[in-house]
């Protein structure tokens, strides 16, 4: 491998690594923000937050990049905010669902429980690649789904088999996250993230305004006292955690960014533990355990290409 190519690598395991750590904390600071606010009204605000921060250093970008490209046609600059204005809608409609299913699921659970519960896509991503990419699959990934369903179990049911109400919709919400990164994945190298990811979280934030006056009539004075959640989670979590994830996977390969951002449940603990003074007992942390085994063993390298496809039949 170039060595050039091995430090663009490098440098993106690093901006997801921050990237995991950065969302890990978010858990502690989305709870605590449901204080005051509705989960809805939280996702817009949080995500006008971050189009403002992101779209601002979008701005100062576009016109370094004018600059670095002075040979690229009008044709082509339109075709490519033509595809930059398609992928971040299609992300922002992926992030919108997947970021209510989680906020409206953390008024029921714990921060660090739903950590976890969402590291589920590190599973869930090759599993979709399997049933409609045709991607070729190890029987080690089958033992690690069958392993994280035991940990889901240890974790979230309860004694009459039930899982909880916040648990089945942030189970949910790892799902739909699981397709946000399938389709960051598709169009991330098809465009400038930063406008891409200004575009999204826009996308989010004016959706998710509607349902949110309709049904929680949010208030400033309650804005106002979830201001420090807010910001947290807007700036530094959605604005700077989703661009570096969308920086980094122009050079990063699927499966593995699902791996370095699943180590995020593990700052969802440590978070739940130091902001909110949570604890786990004894059985959840054991499914907590079981959980990363099946997560790190999901992730092993196999002897063919990730990307090697089923042969037709």
């Amino acid at each position: 491998m170039p060595e050039s190519r091995r430090n663009r690598k490098t440098l993106g395991s690093l901006m997801l690594l921050l990237t995991a750590a950065v969302w890990g904390m978010a858990f502690a600071f989305q709870r605590a923000g449901m204080e005051h606010i509705g989960p809805l009204t939280f996702t817009a605000v949080r995500m006008a937050c971050a189009a403002l921060a992101v779209g601002a250093v979008a701005g100062v970008s576009a016109r370094l990049e004018k600059k670095g490209q002075p040979g690229l046609s009008p044709e082509a600059r339109r075709a490519r905010r033509r595809g930059e204005l398609l992928g971040g809608v299609c992300c922002g409609l992926f992030l919108l669902a997947a970021n209510t299913l989680q906020q409206t699921g953390l008024v029921y659970t714990t921060a660090g429980k739903a950590g976890f519960i969402t590291a589920l896509y590190i599973i869930l991503v090759p599993v979709i690649g399997v049933l409609f990419f045709r991607k070729r699959v190890s029987r080690r990934l089958w033992l690690a789904v069958l392993l994280g369903a035991l940990g889901l179990y240890l974790l979230c049911v309860n004694e009459s088999f039930r899982l909880t109400r916040g648990d089945t919709l942030v189970c949910l919400s790892a799902l739909v996250f699981s397709g946000h990164i399938l389709c960051c994945d598709h169009f991330a190298p098809r465009g400038n993230p930063l406008r891409m990811s200004a575009i999204q979280f826009l996308t989010v934030s004016v959706l998710a305004s509607v349902p949110a006056l309709l049904y929680e009539r949010p208030s400033w004075s309650g804005i106002l006292a979830a201001a420090v959640p807010i910001l947290y989670c807007g700036v530094i979590s959605a604005g700077v955690g989703y661009t570096l994830q969308m920086t980094a996977q122009k050079y990063t390969d699927p499966g593995v960014a699902s791996l370095l951002m699943s180590l995020e449940s593990v700052f969802a603990v440590l978070g739940g533990a130091l902001l909110l003074g949570e604890r786990l007992t004894g059985r959840e942390l054991l499914g907590c355990g079981v959980m990363f085994a099946a997560i790190i063993l999901a992730q092993l390298p196999d002897h063919h290409s990730a990307g090697d496809k089923i042969p037709a039949d």
